[in-house]
């Protein structure tokens, strides 16, 4: 006889498992911008919608374990990059911006799927942190202006990831869907 708290532990880890992965994949698909530190790349996407298909606290788990795969030494940083010298460099300032955000958009999304929330939470929540984060320390680590930061670290990156933000929520409502919420 199954255990219904057990089932319930191991379709969490593995939730979280396979969000880990798509978001390792995720920073493997890029392109790079001849005039930023960052490339573009699907990170947005996933990490949306790590917000929208967990609660915060398996947000957070899920983000804190891509760090920690990366920070170990495994190249799932984007562009296939990893270490202490890329999470602590110039464009390492996302990484923790996705931590922060995914955890707040999983705490703000409420209970049911709605596309408008969801896209809203993707648009005026999760960009502006990881934006924020990324931003701060890159002018940080490099010494750049202010202006120059925001001109490299965020303003080439919001139309694309405006898209990826509606992408992600029309894509949570079939994921839900089959979860059941």
């Amino acid at each position: 006889m199954t255990n219904s708290s057990s089932i319930s532990r191991t379709s969490e880890m593995t939730k979280i498992a396979l969000l880990v992965a798509m978001n390792c994949v995720s920073a493997y698909i890029i392109i790079p911008l001849p005039f930023s530190m960052s490339p573009i790349s699907l990170q947005t996407l996933i990490i949306n919608l790590v917000g929208f298909l967990t609660t915060p606290k398996q947000a957070f788990l899920t983000m804190l374990v891509y760090i920690l795969i990366g920070l170990a030494g495994i190249s799932v940083f984007t562009g296939g990059t990893s270490g202490p010298g890329k999470l602590f460099g110039p464009t390492g300032g996302y990484f923790f911006g996705f931590l922060i955000s995914v955890t707040l958009i999983a705490f703000l999304k409420g209970e049911n799927y709605n596309f408008r929330h969801f896209a809203m939470l993707g648009i005026c929540v999760g960009i502006p942190i990881i934006y924020l984060a990324g931003v701060i320390q890159l002018k940080l680590v490099t010494g750049m202006a202010w202006t120059a930061a925001v001109m490299t670290g965020a303003v080439p990156f919001i139309p694309l990831d405006i898209v990826k933000c509606l992408a992600a929520a029309f894509l949570a409502g079939p994921i839900c869907r089959i979860f059941g919420k």
